[in-house]
């Protein structure tokens, strides 16, 4: 059975299809992309029901049906506990202990994190924290906190050392690296000092370079390249996060939004793994981009089995081969797309990728074949029959 393809790609199919010029049918454009005429109809149809101009039931509906039944269920659980404590809190003389009316509802089958929750309690230390609202050590730090800002507000020229110094002076003993801290968490700088958070240096890499500049792969799924572009529009800026293979060139994934957070990467990675499938071992590089080093970059590395790799800072040349794909880009499409809307420069990207430089476009490197030429005739079952 053939694996269902991305979502990305079968949103950007359609949009061509409907957007297609007058005397195209849609059969060209499903012959031009590599899919069934009949599938492409199918595809059509589904975002019609989904887009609300034709009657039918949605995709999304079943999973909001129970993303709605768990929303009510917990509603009337948190309505229990309220009922509870207030049942409990309003007669004439209120008990003493608090801490049971998280512990009774669970014998009803509330969760005790959702009473707590909603009663905003805590675990162990509740009764520690009734009987003692604030910690010795908050009271202490507030103390010195007001020094600090009284001794600011009268010198703002001063320094942390001489405003500890006022402090100190003011009967708020504190060493000199507490003030730094104290003024640092509120921003208390003194107004000849230089100023904060200019000239960012790089974040550290999550990754090791594995690839050393060597962007070869002596089969599919085992190094891709990914990369962030951006193009202006009418409408704003429009970001692409694409994921190549090395082995036979071919973008196996893409996400296209119009802002460049690490949800655009994951997005990309997901569909190419959802195209490409057994993908455990297979080497990600990338530059060094705030995207690729988030936490959620990561943890979809971790959950697809797949090991990352990171080039240097302002080595361009580390992730050439991708910057080769996004220049090609830029001088086919993007420069010659001045000025057009996001959701027309999407259906351009969409239509280059997977129609000229998927099936058109041959390339020297791989024998005069194009990318999917060349996956077709190196496939392990093409192998073996020559």
């Amino acid at each position: 059975m053939p694996k269902p393809c991305p979502e990305e790609f079968r949103l950007g199919v359609v949009r061509v299809a409907r957007n297609r010029g007058p005397g195209v049918a849609v059969e060209q454009v499903a012959t031009g992309f590599g899919v069934r005429p009949m599938t492409l109809w199918k595809w059509m149809r589904r975002a019609d029901i989904d887009d609300g101009t034709k009657p039918g039931t949605i995709s999304q509906e079943s999973t909001g049906l129970r993303g709605a039944r768990r929303r009510i269920k917990l509603l009337g659980q948190e309505n229990e506990v309220l009922r509870r404590a207030v049942a409990c809190l309003s007669q004439a003389r209120p008990p003493k202990r608090i801490y049971p009316l998280v512990e009774e509802p669970a014998g009803d089958g509330v969760p005790v994190a959702v009473a707590r929750r909603v009663l905003k309690f805590a675990g162990q230390p509740c009764c520690r924290r009734l009987d003692q609202p604030v910690a010795d050590a908050v009271l202490e730090e507030a103390y010195r906190a007001n020094a600090l800002f009284d001794a600011h507000r009268d010198g703002p020229e001063f320094g942390y050392r001489f405003l500890a110094d006022e402090a100190r002076g003011a009967g708020a003993v504190m060493a000199d690296r507490t003030a730094w801290r104290i003024c640092r968490d509120n921003r208390w700088w003194s107004v000849f000092g230089k100023k904060r958070g200019k000239g960012k240096k790089a974040g550290p890499p999550v990754h090791d370079d594995l690839v050393r500049r060597d962007f070869t792969a002596a089969g599919p799924n085992r190094l891709w390249l990914a990369g962030l572009t951006e193009h202006v529009t009418g409408e704003g800026k429009l970001y692409l996060c694409a994921v190549k293979d090395v082995f036979s060139n071919r973008i196996v994934g893409c996400s296209i939004d119009g802002r460049m957070k690490s949800r655009l990467v994951v997005t990309a990675l997901d569909n190419a793994v959802s195209r490409r499938g057994g993908v455990d071992g297979c080497l990600l590089h990338s530059d060094r981009g705030s995207q690729f080093r988030s936490r959620k970059s990561v943890r979809a590395l971790d959950r697809h089995q797949m090991a990352g790799a990171t080039g240097r800072v302002g080595a361009a040349g580390d992730n050439a081969a991708m910057e080769s794909f996004f220049s090609l880009l830029r001088k086919n499409v993007l420069d010659r797309r001045i000025g057009t809307t996001r959701e027309e420069l999407r259906i351009a990207i969409v239509t280059w990728i997977e129609r000229t430089c998927h099936r058109r476009r041959r390339q020297a490197a791989l024998g005069r074949l194009t990318p999917v030429e060349f996956e077709t005739v190196m496939t392990a079952p093409a192998l073996q029959a020559a």
